[in-house]
Parts: C-alpha cells; sequence; structure tokens
C-alpha cells in the first residue's frame, strides 16, 4: 500500500472523529438518551475502525502511541456483538480514546 492509499484513510478516519464529535456535542446525556445518536456514532466507529485496518504495516509501525490491535478489536464487537453493546464503554471510547487518535493521526497526516 502506497503513502497516498494510507492518507486516503488516515483522512476518514479523522473525518469520522469529528462526525463524532458534532454527534456527541450534547455530551453524554444527549448521547445515552437518543439511539438516532447512538446509531450515528457506533456507525463512525465502525467506519473508522474498518478504515484502521486498511492501513498498511508500516505506517501503523511508525504510529505506535495508536492501539491498533485494540481498535481491530472494538470493530469486531461494534460489528458482531451489536446486540451486547455497552453504551458506556462506547462514550468512555468517545470521551476518552478518539481525541488522543486524532492527534496522533493529524500528527501522521502532517509529517
Amino acid at each position: 500500500m502506497s503513502v497516498k492509499d494510507d492518507s486516503i484513510y488516515i483522512d476518514y478516519m479523522i473525518d469520522c472523529i469529528d462526525r463524532i464529535d458534532e454527534y456527541t456535542q450534547t455530551g453524554r446525556e444527549g448521547f445515552m438518551s437518543s439511539s438516532l445518536i447512538q446509531d450515528a456514532v457506533i456507525r463512525n466507529l465502525q467506519t473508522l475502525s474498518e478504515s484502521s485496518q486498511r492501513l498498511s504495516d508500516s505506517f501503523k509501525d511508525q504510529q505506535l502511541s495508536i492501539p491498533w490491535r485494540d481498535i481491530a478489536g472494538f470493530r469486531n464487537i461494534l460489528v458482531h456483538d451489536y446486540l451486547g453493546l455497552d453504551l458506556e464503554v462506547i462514550w468512555s471510547v468517545v470521551e476518552i480514546d478518539l481525541p488522543g487518535i486524532r492527534e496522533a493521526l493529524n500528527h501522521s497526516s502532517d509529517s
């Protein structure tokens, strides 16, 4: 995979995080009380995690601050265990994990 291909997926992942930020502007309470917001966030998390699996190994090896295995595992939960999704875990990912992932991706796209 080329650097150009990686940049397409990086941009797409950043776009997913931006959308999630937009959808969750009402905070935890808004997220927890709206199935529409939950669906939009979960869909973008799926897309983000799927895109991460399409990045080259060389890119991932350069971005060790991003938990690639965790993202792949989370994707499997989102896709295959959708009946057992824990909204608290999803909110934690949104609030705690995504800002660091965005920062690392933004930094990598500047390079």
